[in-house]
């Protein structure tokens, strides 16, 4: 621990160093070789800029947008060799990633509110997404949005982005490119990416960018196996007024005896940290998404600063898993080889089978425009959105032999559990499906469970005065949600949301100077509401749908940019439903838990985050944020004897998170660059009582990639290590569910560039 110590101090103290001597090194400019300027160029891409697309507002500079925007690009993605969205967000502060209930879904959670990947737009249309994993090498831009966004995006079909949104942004051929590269991950994970386009035609009036992905092999945890096919098209014309896009893409993920997330009993304390590697799931789980989605945008420039747009996009797919939670009660034989301290490991399991197919459909259409009235300027958006979604599903659960039942608190009259071990995992066999047509549904005729209908209409106005040093801007969006749920076993509608809401937006930015602003904000969010999660054994209400949540969210904050360095600090205030899992013991089940909406979250913070290139030989990625999220109403039970969780901390938001990432370029090996990145993340509850609580943590990453020019084609190696001391530490406690993070995962990477 030590050494880890004196390296990242060795690293800070050298980037602060380059930094000073910077100045020095650019008044010399001696004449370059051609290999010198392709190294020099290759170096120089942005990885961050905080520029961006800022929903129906359109493409906004940092300084003049009074939202806080984080854009990482392609080129972080190639030179972090990230393989999800969630690893490419392992740059942000104000951004966690954790998995969904029981599986490998990627949730993210930014200012200490969920976003599910069902939220995740590409090129602001909802429902697009594939909606578990996502293969960010397909995408020119992740941009995230910290904090609400009803009226840029419209309402999230997908339940959640309360605190934040994230945006992808499809690649566009530019110029002629083909490049290629060949990974590895540890253990076993081979795989590559190809990314070709080109322009063609009259005046390159086409283009046409085509990617491709494919990995396959088990990673640095024991016996999870994952592979990745995916692959995107994206066509482009342009031509006089008219821009026209067409964008195709194909995912194919998958993932099997995968580490599952981990649940506490009550009372029980958190359990040591399994070793780094050690898989304590079963060899019958996995996880299979396809995916295929397509999306069309035309915009045409109807007159000087006048530009109508339109686009619809659609998803066809379908996904299955056989899913399994461990759930720690402290009982069961004790293996004295693997106890930690006190706490033995014992605990049930059980099976979830979940068959599952989405049809969604969205589009928008609107008119932008750009005008003077004297002094004051104007920046009209007005315009419709439509979204809808339709999802199919069935669920089973696994019946168990009493042969794997036996002294783990089992009652004796249930089949769908078996007894294992955080420590010492029994591989069991793989149960038969538990039949279940009443509530689960039918498994080879999909029933409809949920469908919904949101459809908005849009207005703004930025007003700018004193030669826009001075922006402010007004809008509303009228969103109307048409929101059906259905029993999986009787066909008959459950529950039925017809409502209307406008939600406004106030924003104001002032700029003293040319590098500097400060902002202002009061927006709202809007989500359909959240489904209790499917809870084998001990849920009493899964599937349950609840009412769309409702949130107002205030904020204020202040940018400047000065040497290549954008900074922001925000400070916000944002309030919300809780919703939460409630310990509901009964006699005949003393695990018994209902998903319940509840009283008031409100979370505040503040914001710091920095990125950008202060000299050619050092850059900076990172940030911190400080959260207080808690609850101002509230019960822990629904039903008597209440207990009020007033003051209460929310369950998983931490309330300190701080990321610092580091790259370096030495002046007398200019080919070379070194990277550096520590992620820290406070103390998390597990429980809505705040009875358990996870330890904070901190990890270290160190890389390097080396630049060199064959026959003057750049060709770059690179080579990374993530959790370099290899720490045992619980990441995320999210929903209440513990996942543990990743071991040490060793990267390396060869990309040919023709």
């Amino acid at each position: 621990m030590a050494s880890i110590a004196r390296t990242a101090t060795s690293l800070s103290a050298l980037a602060a160093a380059l930094a000073l001597a910077s100045p020095a090194f650019a008044q010399e400019a001696p004449a370059q070789s051609q290999e010198e300027v392709i190294v020099v160029a290759q170096q120089a891409q942005k990885q961050v800029v905080s520029d961006g697309t800022v929903g129906v507002l359109g493409a906004q500079d940092a300084l003049s947008t009074p939202f806080n925007i984080t854009t990482y690009t392609a080129q972080l993605i190639l030179d972090q060799q990230s393989e999800t969205i969630g690893e490419v967000l392992e740059n942000d502060p104000a951004v966690r990633t954790t998995f969904g209930s029981g599986n490998q879904s990627e949730l993210f959670v930014i200012r200490g509110f969920a976003l599910f990947g069902d939220d995740v737009s590409i090129d602001g249309l909802y429902g697009v997404t594939p909606r578990q994993i996502v293969s960010p090498e397909l995408f020119d831009n992740v941009q995230v949005l910290n904090g609400a966004s009803a009226f840029l995006f419209g309402a999230a079909p997908g339940g959640s982005g309360i605190g934040g949104g994230i945006n992808l942004t499809p690649k566009r051929a530019h110029k002629t490119l083909f490049r290629a590269t060949a990974n590895f991950s540890q253990d076993s994970v081979f795989g590559g990416t190809f990314d070709a386009g080109t322009r063609f035609g009259a005046d390159g009036a086409f283009g046409i960018r085509v990617n491709g992905v494919y990995r396959k092999g088990e990673t640095a945890i024991d016996h999870d196996q994952r592979e990745v096919r995916a692959a995107s098209v994206d066509f482009d014309f342009r031509k006089g007024p008219g821009r026209f896009f067409l964008d195709f893409g194909y995912e194919d993920q998958r993932a099997n005896w995968s580490r599952p997330e981990v649940r506490l009993a009550t009372g029980v304390a958190v359990p040591a940290v399994p070793d780094g590697n050690y898989n304590y799931g079963q060899p019958w789980t996995y996880t299979r998404l396809r995916d295929l989605y397509v999306i069309a945008r035309v915009e045409l420039d109807i007159t000087k600063g006048v530009m109508l747009y339109a686009a619809a996009g659609a998803r066809d797919a379908a996904e299955s898993g056989d899913y399994s939670t461990l759930t720690i009660n402290n009982l069961g034989p004790i293996d004295a080889a693997r106890t930690q301290g006190t706490v033995i490991g014992g605990g049930t399991a059980s099976r979830l089978f979940v068959p599952r197919e989405d049809n969604n459909e969205s589009g928008q259409i609107g008119i932008r425009a750009k005008f003077r009235t004297g002094p004051i300027s104007h920046q009209i958006n007005a315009g419709g959105s439509v979204n809808f979604t339709d999802n199919r599903n069935a669920f089973s659960f696994g019946a168990f032999d009493n042969s794997v039942k036996s002294g783990c608190g089992i009652p004796t009259a249930t089949t769908t559990s078996f007894c294992t071990n955080l420590y010492n995992a029994p591989q069991v066999p793989k149960p038969a499906n538990v039949t279940l047509p009443a509530s689960g549904g039918s498994l080879t005729d999909l029933p409809h469970v949920a469908t919904s209908e949101f459809r908005s209409l849009f207005a703004s106005d930025t007003i700018g005065f004193l030669d826009d040093h001075v922006l402010i801007t007004g809008g509303l969006r009228r969103q109307w949600m048409v929101i059906d749920a259905w029993n999986r076993g009787s066909l008959q509608r459950t529950t039925r949301y017809d409502k209307a809401l406008t939600t406004p937006v106030i924003g104001v930015v002032v700029k003293p100077t040319d590098h500097f602003s400060l902002y202002g904000n009061r927006i709202e969010g809007l989500a359909q509401g959240p489904t209790a999660p499917i809870n084998p054994n001990n849920s009493t209400n899964s599937g349950q749908v609840f009412a769309p949540f409702h949130s107002v969210q205030y904020e204020a904050g202040g940018k400047l940019q000065i040497r290549g360095l954008t900074a922001t600090v925000a400070v916000y205030q944002t309030k919300q439903p809780n919703a939460f899992t409630a310990n509901t013991p009964t006699a005949g089940n003393p695990n018994e838990v209902t998903f319940v909406v509840d009283g008031e979250q409100r979370n505040r913070g503040i914001e710091l985050s920095f990125n950008g290139e202060p000299s050619r030989f050092i850059r900076l990625i990172g940030g911190a944020t400080f959260n207080e999220a808690k609850i101002t109403s509230g019960l822990l039970n629904p039903t008597p004897p209440a207990v009020t969780i007033v003051g209460n901390r929310a369950i998983g938001v931490p309330d300190f998170q701080a990321n610092l990432g580091t790259e370096v370029v030495l002046p007398f090996l200019p080919k070379m660059t070194m990277t550096g990145r520590v992620v820290i993340t406070g103390k998390q509850w597990i429980d809505a009582a705040n009875t358990q609580r996870l330890p904070g943590w901190t990890r270290f990453d160190l890389g390097a990639r080396y630049v060199f020019v064959a026959a003057d084609h750049p060709i770059t190696l690179r080579v990374s290590a993530e959790n370099i001391d290899n720490r045992r530490y619980w990441y995320s406690a999210f929903g209440g569910y513990l996942v543990q993070g990743s071991p040490r995962t060793v990267k390396a990477s060869v990309t040919f560039e023709y």
